[in-house]
């Protein structure tokens, strides 16, 4: 009897480079993250690489199809390590910015701040708002309702550097009090332009940004997780967005 042929192994279609780096208020979510988006990488086949440190940054860079800023300070990155990442994107690399890894202390690295296009200014205390879908043509709105109820800090951002996204998701600011914040600080009303969510080119890559994602047991709930996939899946691909999405 002829032998039947071995199984082919599956291959990864592509592969991410995830930086998950500890800090002052986001430590506790890393194992649980890493846990549920391996499984997820597992069901469709794709490769995540997780580093906490970011001396990874001195290596090549070249064979990731997107590098994942997952909760981790990018000022810890040093001179020649932001220029690594630099040289990446202007060579098409592409990358996904996510929750605190949105923040940049002001003056500390202008060039992160434009590649994430929001500048960070404040958040109230974590609240139960709606979340709403302004792009569900996007890959990253794909499991999501078009109202989502959903507890979080809802960052306050500026626009200095006058950078154009293509917001995916917003939060209705008239479903918390953006008010509700620490004693000697204020807090902002941005109005119904909110977003939290949007993607956007720069240099010759592809930039998505999300800042919801601030708690641990978030990365055990399969729509925040179907957010982070259909996000990652773009970033990694340019691939899954309608044509003509309806706004």
């Amino acid at each position: 009897m002829a032998a039947l042929p071995a199984m082919a192994a599956a291959e990864d279609q592509f592969r991410v480079l995830v930086i998950a780096t500890p800090s002052t208020y986001h430590y506790e979510y890393i194992p649980v993250a890493r846990d549920n988006l391996e499984r997820v990488a597992r069901l469709h086949s794709f490769a995540l690489e997780w580093t906490s440190d970011p001396a990874r940054f001195d290596g090549d860079l070249s064979g990731f199809a997107a590098i994942l800023f997952l909760n981790t300070p990018p000022e810890r990155l040093s001179a020649s390590q932001r220029t690594r990442f630099e040289a990446y994107m202007r060579a098409g690399g592409n990358a996904m910015v996510v929750h605190r890894a949105a923040i940049v202390p002001k003056d500390e690295w202008p060039w992160f701040e434009k590649l994430v296009g929001r500048s960070f200014v404040n958040h109230p205390k974590i609240q139960t708002g709606v979340v709403t879908v302004a792009d569900p043509g996007f890959p990253a709105a794909f499991g999501l309702p078009s109202r989502w109820i959903w507890s979080d800090e809802f960052y306050v951002t500026t626009n200095p550097y006058r950078i154009a996204i293509d917001p995916v998701l917003r939060v209705d600011e008239s479903s918390y009090d953006p008010t509700l914040i620490w004693p000697g600080q204020v807090g902002h009303r941005m109005g119904p332009d909110h977003p939290e969510a949007w993607h956007h080119r720069y240099e010759q890559g592809r930039v998505f940004v999300t800042l919801l994602g601030h708690q641990a047991d978030m990365y055990r709930d399969e729509r925040y997780l179907q957010h982070l996939l259909g996000g990652l899946y773009w970033t990694a691909t340019g691939r899954g967005q309608a044509a003509n999405p309806t706004r």
